[in-house]
């Protein structure tokens, strides 16, 4: 039994074709990245759809006036080029990841629908500059104790983009990244969460802490150059 979340698909066929591209016609077309990470999504027409619905997605650089960090300034747009692992496609997001490799580039995607025969118009998402707008994500955290004291390894995350021989590029070789490191004594509340580190060491040292108490330690990621912060990573826990 077929299902459909607004209008249902004979209705949507005796619309005038107009009124069927309008209503097919994506919305809210953006990009989300996560240590450049990258997908556009989008949202269906507002006349939901039937299942047969399907999208198609072109993304391109936009040059115009933009400054490259040697000097050199480039006008124009590239062409659009489709993204063929998403062309007639039933699903809201597409991996642009590959696509936006060169992150100090501005890019735009767009996506169009199609159903019963009739092609929407295109939608265009926002202007998307991969290391200006990626999600910077927080830390991995190892913790190691021994009597009174605490050792936090902390690992930057990784990008998606790799090395020749084949290791994931850490996000340092893009940002100046700075570590926030918290510890929470769990015979206390949560608001007892105390910043007890914050540089660019990579192992860290907690000492003078109380035998048989139980601790927990989150970190963030920040990035002084853009002045943001990541979410906590999650809780490593240990009891002394």
């Amino acid at each position: 039994m077929s299902c459909y979340h607004s209008l249902p698909f004979a209705a949507l066929l005796v619309l005038g074709n107009h009124d069927l591209q309008d209503s097919i016609k994506p919305q809210k077309v953006e990009f989300h990245s996560l240590n450049f990470n990258t997908t556009l999504h989008w949202q269906p027409g507002w006349a939901r759809e039937a299942r047969d619905t399907l999208y198609f997605v072109q993304y391109k650089v936009d040059f115009s006036g933009y400054c490259h960090s040697w000097g050199t300034v480039m006008y124009g747009q590239s062409t659009w080029q489709n993204k063929d692992e998403c062309w007639g496609i039933p699903s809201h997001v597409c991996d642009l990841t590959h696509e936006t490799s060169a992150i100090q580039e501005p890019y735009y995607g767009r996506v169009r629908a199609v159903l019963a025969g009739v092609y929407s118009s295109w939608s265009l998402s926002y202007r998307f500059t991969p290391w200006r707008e990626t999600v910077i994500g927080p830390p991995m955290v190892t913790v190691v104790h021994s009597n009174k004291s605490i050792a936090v390894k902390l690992q930057a995350p990784r990008s998606p983009y790799k090395r020749k021989r084949g290791s994931k590029i850490p996000m340092t070789n893009y940002y100046d990244l700075v570590y926030q490191v918290f510890i929470i004594n769990n015979l206390l509340d949560e608001q007892h969460r105390v910043l007890v580190y914050e540089g660019k060491d990579k192992v860290i040292k907690i000492q003078d802490l109380r035998p048989g108490v139980s601790y927990c330690i989150v970190a963030k990621t920040y990035v002084p150059v853009l002045d943001r912060s990541s979410a906590h990573s999650s809780r490593q826990c240990t009891v002394l």
